[in-house]
Order: structure tokens, then sequence, then C-alpha cells
């Protein structure tokens, strides 16, 4: 029951008006973003459902919010997952709720409950129709163990994935080796695994593709200091975690305690040591404090506008002013330039969730423009399929994402690389491209990992 009644507080809180969709989720401490978004996106019909049956009328105590949450998962989404009295309550009008649902279709000439949603709502679901991407942690276990273990559950693993029509064209419990990184595992779109023993262990973690491109492109060399600028919620530090083998020194930002805190408890989970998180604005971290004198990587995934997130809440801004926009580019400019400035620095990934130029491809250009003399792009990554928009010569080398073109949220990556005299040598930086990354063990981008002799934590 607390799963549905921490889903219900969000919803309340972004009526009003306390934070955006992702924020509030995050704080909560339940995996709730599927069904928080979900039932917004129901919202309207939801709202018909429950006058038509007087549900509120007939059950006085039952919080608006909470009546919401739990008529979606009744009727759209998997079934109740609780007890109690919360469940009694919504099978004894079950039979009332779904007649009316009936009755709506009847009205409306529909015959498919999608086709309820109104155009805005169901073109946002066809974006939000990416796979389940999921992310075995290296650091616990490996893709052969988890392959397994998955097929002991009954689904049917189809190999390593040959193109992105492959990955668009699964259904029921298939499975694949993602065709780009390779510890990525892909399911259908909205399987659910946050009740799983491998997710709840912490041997997988729930990503999306987009999101692993930017510690998979940094490619840090185990042993070696990495900033993580802006980590919260931490998958991407545990990401970094798992290439540097736990050999080395993560440094992860972010200015809010909650956050920190669950991130906290989500790294210890996921097996990471090798890690110190500080309540602290990047913007203020010295680059001159001895403590980050060896940092050689930085990962920057600064705030954005999130115009890439698909299943964005009402109440976020899908579409920032110009103003917003601006005011969001400079304030990465500022935090791209400050990153540039760890005397060591040899590479640092750039990455938004963000689709609109100003806050990527303008941002790389403008600061290029002030460090050029140190710091050059790389071509990462050469066979994917979306380049940065050619806003200046070169920014070919930036990457793109989409959910019509790679099936991923909407993203953006860069990557730079210090080239300045008596920089070290190409030979000890690799590149994170498909001829030399690195990756478990000598894995090369899109290749099947190899199979490993010794296996670590056997999930039976």
């Amino acid at each position: 029951m607390a799963l549905y009644g921490a889903a219900a507080a969000v919803l309340e809180g972004l009526e009003r008006g306390e934070g955006g969709i992702k924020t509030l989720v995050y704080n909560s401490r339940f995996p709730l973003y599927a069904l928080v978004s979900e039932t917004l996106r129901y919202s309207p019909v939801l709202e018909k459902l429950l006058a038509g049956a007087a549900l509120l009328q007939a059950e006085k105590k039952l919080p608006p919010q909470l009546a919401k949450v739990l008529v979606y998962d009744l009727l759209f989404g998997k079934g109740l997952k609780c007890g109690g009295r919360w469940k009694a309550l919504a099978r004894r009008h079950r039979a009332r709720l779904e007649a009316e649902l009936a009755r709506l279709k009847v009205q409306q000439k529909v015959s498919r409950n999608e086709d309820l949603l109104a155009p805005a709502q169901a073109a946002n679901a066809g974006a939000s129709q990416v796979p389940r991407y999921v992310r075995v942690n290296t650091l616990k276990t490996c893709v052969d163990d988890v392959i397994d273990f998955f097929k002991r559950q009954g689904y049917s693993y189809l190999g390593k994935a040959a193109s992105v029509e492959e990955l668009r064209a699964l259904s029921g419990k298939k499975f694949l080796l993602d065709l780009h990184l390779p510890e990525l595992l892909v399911f259908p779109p909205q399987t659910d695994f946050h009740d799983n023993l491998l997710y709840t262990s912490g041997h997988i973690i729930l990503q999306d593709k987009a999101s692993c491109l930017p510690a998979f492109l940094l490619a840090p060399a185990a042993g070696c200091h990495v900033i993580d600028a802006c980590a919260a919620p931490g998958n991407k530090t545990s990401h970094l975690a798992a290439i540097l083998k736990n050999k080395g020194q993560i440094f992860a930002f972010d200015v809010d305690t909650k956050r920190l805190a669950t991130m906290n408890t989500m790294l210890m989970r996921a097996g990471v040591t090798g890690f110190q998180l500080a309540q602290q604005d990047f913007l203020t971290v010295d680059p001159g404090d001895p403590k980050y004198s060896k940092v050689t990587y930085i990962l920057l995934d600064p705030s954005c506008s999130g115009s890439g997130m698909v299943n964005r809440g009402p109440r976020e801004e899908a579409a920032p002013s110009p103003e917003r926009l601006q005011a969001l580019a400079g304030f990465q400019r500022k935090v791209l330039s400050h990153a540039l400035s760890f005397p060591a620095l040899r590479r640092l990934v750039y990455s938004t969730c963000s689709l609109h130029r100003e806050e990527n491809e303008d941002v790389v250009q403008a600061v290029l423009q002030e460090h050029g003399s140190a710091f050059r792009l790389v071509n990462a990554f050469p066979s994917w399929p979306c380049r940065g928009l050619a806003a200046f010569p070169g920014a070919e080398s930036c990457l793109r994402a989409s959910p019509a073109d790679t099936l991923t949220q909407g993203f953006f990556v860069a990557v730079l690389e210090r080239h300045e005299e008596g920089a070290a040598a190409p030979s000890s930086l690799p590149v994170a491209t498909e001829n030399n990354v690195q990756q478990g063990e000598g894995t090369e981008p899109g290749a099947a990992p190899k199979r490993r002799k010794r296996k670590k934590q056997r999930v039976k």
C-alpha cells in the first residue's frame, strides 16, 4: 500500500507545483515513474470514470489522487499490488468501474483503452514505446549469468540484435542483447522489473540506453580518479564504477540532500565502493584543490530543459520559453567551462536530455571557442546513427538520440579530449570508438561480451 500512497503524494505535489515529476518521484524513494506518468496520462479518463461510478461520493475517506492511482492500476495497469482495505475497496467497486469504462468506450465509439486518450496524449504514448533497457551491473554479476537467470524465468533470449528494427519488433517474453552497448539487455516496452530479484539485489540497473552513453563513452581506465559533476540519481555513477571495476576514486556532487541520501543507498546496493558524495554545487568546487589533482575524467550531465524525456508530466515545461532556454544555456556554458579548468583533466563527456540546439551544440561551440587551444571534440562512436546538428564545423562528432531514430529518450552527448602540448600520449587515453574502448575485458562497442570463466554472485 505504501507504493500507492507515495504515488498519490507525488500527484498531489505536482498539483501544488512543488516540483517536476522526476524530482518528486526521486524524492519519494519508490520506483514510481511509470505508475505516476501513466496515471497522469490517463487522468482525464480516470476523472470521468470516478465521476460516472460516483466512487468518491461512496468512499468519502478515499483521497482523490489515491483513487486515481488505484483505478489506473486496477483497469489499465497490471492489477493492484496492494493488500488491506484499499484493495478491498477497489474490488468492491470494480464491477461498477468496469461498466463505466465500457459505457465510455461505447459513447466514444472506440474499442481500446488507448483510444480514449486525447490526440496529444496518444502521440506521447507512441513516443514512450521505447524498449525496457536493463544494464547488467558487472560489479555483482556478468551478462551470461543474467541471461541464464531470465531464461529460467521463462524469457526467450534471441541473441545479439543486428538492427534497431529488431529492438522495435520485440514482444512478449523475448529479449535481446543490445547492438551497441555490450552489457545492455533489451526487453519489450513496459516490461516491469521493479519487483524482480535481480533489480532489488542490485544485479541489474533499469537505465535508458541513451543514459548509458555518457559513462560508456567516457571510458575511464581502472584506477583513475573521476568526477560525476551532477550525479543524482546515480545510475551514471554506478555505471562509472562498473567501468572502473571499483578501482579508483569517484567524486560525486549534487546540491540536494535527499537525492544524495537516496543515491548513497542505491550505490551501496549496487556494490559501488571508492566514491565520495558531496552536497555541493559543482561550480563551487575548486579545481586547484589537491584532492582533485588526479582527476583525469569528468562526466557532466547538468540541469537542462528535459525536452527529450518521454512521458513528461503536464506541469513540466515541454517547450521552454526563449528566456528559459537562454538561462539554462548560460548555466551549462558556465559549468562546462568550469569542468574544463581542472588541471589534470584528459577527457570529459557533456550530456543533456534536451532536444534544443541552444543547450547542446551551441553550448559546446561556445566553450570550445574559449578552450579550443586545449581541448578538441572527439568523433566518438562513428557508427552511432544520429549525429549532432550542423551548427558549426565538426558538430557531427557529437551524438544525438531520440525515440523515433534510436528507440531511446531524447539525448545529446559530446566527448571532449585534451590535446595541448605535453598531454598524455593517445595510447594512455583511449577514445571510446569502435576500435578502441575500455569496456569490460576489452569488449568493443557493439560486440557480444566475452564469456567469463569466473562468475560473480550467481543468482539462482
